[in-house]
């Protein structure tokens, strides 16, 4: 799975879902809403190969379970500003 594509958050017990371009826009958004979440878990799905119908025609798009996120687990939050940092470069 790559950091480009289509990402998928479900958070809040799977009550909130958001649909983001890319891996650092789905780290930005984490890191912004999860003070605010009602659960300390996101579940992150990256966009997967599409589904493919019998005749074989396109069928949509299909989303695998990429990693979950738990704000409970200690410098979790120190380890996605890093990995946002790293995505987005150094500063000009």
């Amino acid at each position: 799975m790559t950091a480009a594509g289509q990402w998928q958050v479900r958070f809040d017990d799977g009550h909130q879902q958001r649909y983001l371009a890319g891996r650092a826009a789905m780290l930005r958004y984490v890191l912004a809403v999860a003070p605010y979440a009602a659960s300390t878990r996101f579940e992150v799905y990256a966009e997967a190969e599409p589904v493919r119908l019998a005749d074989g025609s396109p069928g949509g798009r299909q989303f695998a379970l990429a990693e979950v996120i738990d704000f409970a687990q200690p410098g979790e939050a120190d380890r996605l500003r890093a990995e946002l940092a790293e995505l987005q470069g150094p500063s000009p």
